[in-house]
């Protein structure tokens, strides 16, 4: 596997710290740390040229929001409009053909000057995006790179999808302090003209074949050529060599050790054996540099089927606990790169298989660590807060951007583009609501047919792979009674929320059912005072004697294929955490994973 071709180290040995685990190249430079920052309350930066007059005389640090402690900023009022700037010293840029600028996420809205040139605009607050500043930049003089970025975030703009941000000045109920600007890493990185700029991953466990999509920065010339190779390890697995022509490429290769009955298991990614197979793409254009980039896959598959959840053809129940992938320190932004790992870590040291990312697209080094260690995800959109033809745009042009994003991670086994009918909440009567939710299934199939599909997380389902429900009853006898039949379920008009399940006639009756939201039991010894959950435990002994039995009568419920728990951490004043906001345990770990691993 490891020829002369090869510049990249395998993707599955990186350390976490790649913004873009599974597209890697050698040469980038981290933008983290100290940048130039001012507030515009009076959107008169683009009047005055603040690209190039350098009048932004405060420091934030990147990549984290100005309303978090991290960012050294921590001032969490109303600012809609925020500046940055940033030097980057000649000797310090990444040598290439091209100089690419890459963005992770910049909420809601920015633009970005190179030089005090305009670079380029992007929309969508979760979304990553690419510049190439190569012909913006004088990178044959001696001076220095300036880049400037304005981003635009209107707190009172529920069209936009904001997930669990407050648009009131301070947090209140379920919602919490806003995310504005930079929030994902910002980093340089040197390729040539021609370009892999995304690559997908179709797999096809049952035929042992793997499809390799690639999407180039420009259409190939004559005489383009694409080498694959796959390994495990040392151990070759897959190659192939191909001609390339125009932007879209498909490359199918064939595993044989698939093939042999025996083996079969041995390559098969799964929370018990999170195996990963290593990837190289060489794309070479004549008489130019090669483009040479590490990747990596897994080989599995999920679907439902009888009224379960499946992973690679077999029955899998789901252990799954809600996370809200907010730290008190950084808010929506992760405080390290360690720290999405000791997440991912945290939940399966709890005794869970799988979690569901609440209302965020979280950080794709997250998902790497999800890779890696053997985590299931529920990816989950964050919601608008209004139903317009603005909101229905930006939320499907965001959706669409992380189903290009994501899709090739096999930790995800679950889309849910809709969440408790917020932004839909006339879903059981509006038919232009119920067409919305469908649309979304129907595009998220359309794109990725590989997972199941949610259309609207918790209640009033429309063309839902998974029948899911939300219930925060606290006693436990009265959950066992309505959870014991499939029959009692489809039937129940639930006290909590008071919503019908299905609103949709053609909804497919026999699909799984899963508890997606339950439990939200309260703990804290020094919360805020305005701390709360959905039912109140006394003493970590209490704690464990309620989960005890809320997950146990949940677990003694036949129908069920699975539960996702509320929630991992304490964040704000929600304190339903099964730990505190610092992820310290409020009870023993063992007692807390002896109750959701089993």
């Amino acid at each position: 596997m490891l020829t002369e071709e090869r510049r990249v180290a395998a993707a599955t040995a990186q350390d976490g710290r790649y913004p873009r685990p599974q597209l890697v190249r050698p040469d980038w430079l981290d933008l983290s740390g100290p940048w130039t920052f001012a507030f515009d309350d009076d959107d008169r930066g683009r009047r005055e040229h603040w690209e190039s007059s350098g009048s932004l005389s405060g420091v934030i640090q990147v990549p984290f929001p100005f309303e978090s402690a991290a960012s050294g900023v921590g001032d969490t009022g109303f600012h809609p409009v925020v500046w940055y700037q940033r030097t980057v010293l000649r000797d310090e840029l990444p040598s290439g053909e091209r100089l690419l600028l890459n963005l992770g996420a910049v909420d809601h809205a920015c633009e970005v000057w190179v030089d005090g040139r305009s670079a380029g605009t992007h929309e969508g607050g979760s979304t990553p995006f690419t510049l190439d500043i190569t012909d913006l930049a004088d990178l044959g003089g001696d001076g220095d790179l300036s880049l400037t970025i304005r981003a635009e975030d209107d707190p009172a703009d529920v069209a936009q999808p904001r997930g669990k941000q407050d648009w009131r000045h301070h947090p209140h109920s379920i919602w919490y302090h806003r995310t504005t600007g930079i929030w994902q890493p910002v980093w340089l990185e040197a390729a040539p003209a021609v370009r892999v700029e995304q690559l997908h991953w179709v797999t096809d466990v049952p035929a042992g074949e793997v499809t390799a999509q690639l999407r180039l920065s420009r259409p190939a010339p004559a005489g383009t050529t694409v080498r694959i190779e796959i390994a495990l390890g040392a151990e070759p697995l897959a190659s192939v060599e191909a001609a390339v022509a125009g932007r879209e490429v498909e490359v199918p290769l064939r595993i044989h050790r698939q093939s042999n009955g025996q083996a079969y298991e041995e390559l098969l990614w799964s929370p018990a054996h999170p195996t990963l197979l290593d990837a190289t793409v060489r794309l070479q254009v004549p008489d130019a540099p090669a483009d040479v980039v590490a990747s990596y896959l897994g080989l599995r598959s999920a679907a439902v089927e009888g009224g379960r959840f499946l992973l690679n053809d077999r029955p899998l129940y789901l252990r799954s606990v809600l996370n809200q992938g907010y730290w008190p320190e950084s808010h929506s932004a992760a405080p390290s790169a360690d720290a999405l790992r000791a997440e991912a870590q945290l939940i399966l040291d709890l005794g869970f298989n799988a979690t569901r990312l609440h209302q965020k697209y979280e950080d794709p080094r997250f998902l790497f660590w999800a890779d890696k260690l053997g985590l299931l995800v529920w990816g989950e959109a964050p919601a608008a807060y209004a139903f317009t033809p603005e909101a229905v745009r930006r939320s499907i042009a965001e959706w669409s951007a992380v189903l290009d994003r994501d899709r090739s991670h096999p930790s995800i086994v679950t889309w849910v583009p809709l969440n408790e009918s917020w932004g839909v909440q006339h879903l059981a009567h509006d038919p232009r609501m119920v067409s919305y939710a469908k649309a979304l299934v129907q595009l998220t199939r359309t794109v990725d047919p590989s997972r199941p599909v949610i259309s609207n997380d918790g209640w009033e389902h429309a063309d839902s792979d998974i029948l899911s429900i939300h219930d925060y009853d606290h006693d436990a006898a009265r959950i066992a009674e309505r959870y014991a039949t499939r029959e009692a379920i489809l039937g129940a008009e639930f006290t909590f929320p008071g919503r019908r399940l299905i609103v949709d006639p053609a909804q497919r009756t026999d699909a799984p059912l899963m508890l997606t939201e339950f439990g939200g039991v309260s703990y804290t010894d020094d919360g805020p005072a305005d701390a709360w959950g959905y039912s109140t435990a006394t003493s970590p002994e209490d704690l464990v004697e309620r989960l005890r039995a809320l997950v146990g009568a949940v677990r003694a419920s036949a129908p069920l294929a699975g539960y996702c728990y509320t929630q991992l951490a304490d964040t704000g004043q929600e304190t339903n955490g099964l730990v505190f906001e610092d992820r310290s345990p409020k009870a023993p770990i063992e007692e807390l994973r002896a109750i959701f691993g089993a």
